[in-house]
């Protein structure tokens, strides 16, 4: 028999999702929340037999209570369908969940601490050990593992599930790869008796091919401009007792990120002409960045913004202090 495990991450909600918006514009916080939601449907559909969520549930530590109430109550009716869900809490909750009553449904499991939880599924049994995100873990990883007590478990599969950036792991457009520090866990230091480490924290989808396969199912949009170029989704996984886990990466739609450079065109007349012609090649959900080579004044600021149709935001990217003809510094831009 095998057992499967649908594996998201770094969902981050509540970011850019103001429950009192001062402005009317686009905002990006539905899209988590919509990709978020999806996930879950899928487990629903698919019949998985565990969720496991790998951290930075939320964008920071404090988020109003409505986020919370909307984000929690999904979870709520998910775990009302019979599938249990995993939590760990990851660095942008500073380690801690915001408290709730929904999470005492049965079937919402919380990594508030080192712990094993334990699901009989069919005749065997999956162990799931796991542990909040935790500063300087290359020091208390090993200790934090043996705290879990997974081998007071008998058990056919085993995961580990953290928040963290293990040797090896890439990110960024130039490829950084992490090695060595207090804050990153060592390849050597994974214990073998698990059939993979489920990780969240690094938001690129990848596979580290150590002693222990290390999956990073990424984040479910993208956050920053670092992340424009990445696939964004969530991972399923198979496990069977005869064989090597397997894994299924599905894709999210994720917002299109584009770079417009405005710092050639010395007029701003020649400069919004430019920008009217690139926008209509763009898709319509599409982030613009603008670069300018100078912080715009105001009325051209307005006059960018208004270049922009509906569906597409815009932000403006950190210029080069220099002015050029046409361009009026304002530090309040």
């Amino acid at each position: 028999m095998s057992v499967r495990v649908v594996f998201f991450s770094d969902t981050h909600l509540g970011f850019d999702y103001p429950v009192r918006p001062r402005t009317e514009k686009v905002r990006r916080g539905p899209d988590f929340f919509a990709n978020f939601q999806h996930v879950l449907d899928h487990a629903v559909l698919t019949e998985a037999d565990l969720v496991v969520h790998g951290g930075d549930f939320f964008f920071r530590s404090k988020v109003h209570p409505r986020i919370v109430e909307r984000a929690y109550q999904s979870v709520f009716e998910f775990a009302d369908t019979g599938i249990p869900i995993a939590i760990v809490p990851g660095n942008h909750e500073r380690s801690v969940l915001p408290p709730s009553l929904f999470l005492n449904h049965p079937n919402i499991h919380v990594f508030d601490r080192p712990r094993t939880f334990c699901f009989d599924i069919g005749n065997e049994r999956l162990a799931v050990s796991g542990f909040p995100y935790l500063k300087n873990v290359r020091g208390c990883f090993s200790a934090a593992v043996r705290q879990c007590e997974a081998e007071r478990f008998p058990a056919e599969h085993r995961l580990l599930c953290v928040h963290h950036a293990v040797d090896g792991a890439v990110v960024g457009p130039a490829n950084f790869t992490f090695r060595g520090g207090a804050d990153v866990i060592a390849g050597t230091q994974l214990p073998t008796h698990f059939d993979a480490v489920l990780s969240g924290h690094i938001h690129r989808h990848q596979v580290l091919d150590l002693a222990v396969p290390v999956i990073y199912c990424g984040s479910i949009e993208r956050t920053s401009y670092a992340e424009k170029s990445e696939t964004k989704g969530f991972c399923e996984l198979t496990l069977d007792q005869s064989a090597a886990p397997q894994m299924v990466f599905h894709e999210l739609p994720a917002r299109e990120m584009v770079d417009f450079d405005g710092r050639g065109y010395p007029r701003p007349d020649a400069l919004l002409d430019a920008l009217a012609r690139q926008v209509s090649l763009y898709s319509p959900r599409a982030i613009v960045r603008v670069r300018l080579a100078a912080y715009p004044d105001r009325p051209l600021n307005r006059a960018l913004a208004a270049i922009v149709p509906g569906l597409l935001s815009m932000v403006c990217a950190r210029p080069d202090r220099r002015t050029a003809a046409g361009y009026a510094p304002n530090s309040r831009s």
